[in-house]
């Protein structure tokens, strides 16, 4: 299908306007009017790289592409949502949007679930997970926003909330691209801003430099704040069960991704075997591959990223199972929706800092003594800035 991003797609004629053309029940007392779908090219200060780019099995990270999803309704309310990609995918999450987002209009905006299960099978034959569930999210995203917004209330609040704040750590200084003192440096500006803890990458060629590393920064730190580490799923089994030994003496919080994010296997014989808790989870596309990991026991940390999964309708029912299983949570990046889920998470969570996305944002989180705290404001609490709408590579508008 070809597309004029400059014509709206009828909901008449589009693909799909069958089941679009399918009316709420009587009881339904709204509908979705239009959507607005934006590609958005975040360029980030400078390239970044972590254990992934030193093993030649990607490139550094020089932007982020974002699929941005704004959603009216006939009664006027508005929601926005989003997903991500990096170094590959964006362009797919537009395109898939695009042929299922026909399916909305015409829908009463509350029924969030019966939505899901249309647009799964809107884009039935490409799975459900992966790029397809990663367009989903964006619009499963807007849709929550767009009802905590109608109701008045911050999202976390809806949902029905743990807590007002939640513990915090940055990760965006400690990529390997950065040298030591820098680290060191951008430890301290963290500290300084409220963040409560802080992450580093590892998985340098040579062991001797992560290791001489994390001593520079724990000894930084000192033995309270807490300090985790990150080996991006660049470590063979062998590899990580011998560094892993090593970096039990720094008295980490987790060592997260020590092996492929799919070796739910390798995962648990560390996880048993260590006294640091394994963190893992924020590569994974679906509900399903989390699920694997929880029955095999690979987990003391789970890491659900609501883009990559499908957004907070299956973010919530995953939650739900972790809870189950006891365990914590820290959720992946996307720090301006994972502080409302950590909110309402019952047990322990973490929030990861990143500063990279306040560009995109005219509203900015607080934090304070160690914690990351809701707002006050409607929804998840953020509008897409000037300076975000014109990094807009691409738009189409859907009604």
């Amino acid at each position: 299908m070809t597309i004029d991003t400059d014509k709206p797609i009828s909901g008449l004629t589009a693909p799909g306007a069958a089941i679009a053309a399918l009316a709420p029940g009587a009881a339904s007392i709204d509908r979705i009017a239009e959507v607005t779908l934006s590609s958005v090219v975040l360029p980030l200060r400078n390239p970044i790289s972590d254990a992934k780019v030193l093993t030649g099995r990607q490139k550094a990270m020089t932007e982020v592409v974002f699929l941005f999803v704004e959603i009216r309704t006939e009664q006027g309310h508005e929601g926005i949502g989003f997903s991500y990609s990096k170094r590959a995918g964006g362009p797919a999450q537009f395109a898939h949007a695009q042929e299922i987002a026909p399916v909305l209009i015409g829908e009463d905006p509350n029924d969030i679930g019966k939505i899901w299960t249309k647009l799964v099978w809107a884009g039935a034959s490409v799975g459900r997970s992966g790029v397809a569930t990663q367009a989903i999210a964006a619009i499963d995203i807007a849709l929550w926003d767009l009802k905590a917004k109608r109701a008045g209330l911050p999202l976390a609040k809806l949902i029905g909330s743990a807590r007002d704040s939640v513990q915090t750590y940055n990760t965006s200084g400690g990529f390997l691209h950065t040298p030591i003192e820098e680290v060191i440096e951008n430890a301290a500006i963290s500290l300084a801003n409220g963040i409560g803890g802080l992450k580093i990458k590892v998985g340098q060629p040579d062991w001797r430099t992560d290791i001489a590393r994390v001593t520079a920064v724990r000894e930084f730190l000192g033995e309270d704040i807490p300090l985790m580490v990150d080996a991006n799923q660049q470590w063979d089994r062998p590899t990580a069960n011998r560094m892993c030994r090593i970096l039990e003496q720094f008295d980490l919080v987790w060592i997260e991704e020590p092996l492929d994010a799919y070796d739910a296997e390798g995962h648990a014989q560390l996880a048993r075997g260590l006294d640091t808790s394994i963190a893992t989870g924020g590569m994974l596309a679906s509900v399903g591959e989390h699920v694997r990991l929880i029955e095999a026991g690979s987990v003391d940390i789970l890491q659900p990223d609501a883009p990559r999964i499908g957004g907070i309708t299956q973010f919530l029912k995953l939650a739900a199972l972790a809870e189950h299983h006891n365990l914590q949570l820290a959720p992946h990046f996307a720090m301006e929706i994972h502080l409302h889920l950590a909110a309402v998470y019952p047990l322990q969570t973490w929030v990861e800092h990143f500063d990279w996305l306040d560009p995109l944002f005219d509203e900015h989180l607080e934090t304070r003594d160690g914690r990351m705290h809701l707002s006050a404001r409607p929804g998840l609490g953020f509008t897409l800035s000037e300076q975000g709408r014109a990094w807009t590579v691409a738009r189409v508008l859907v009604r």
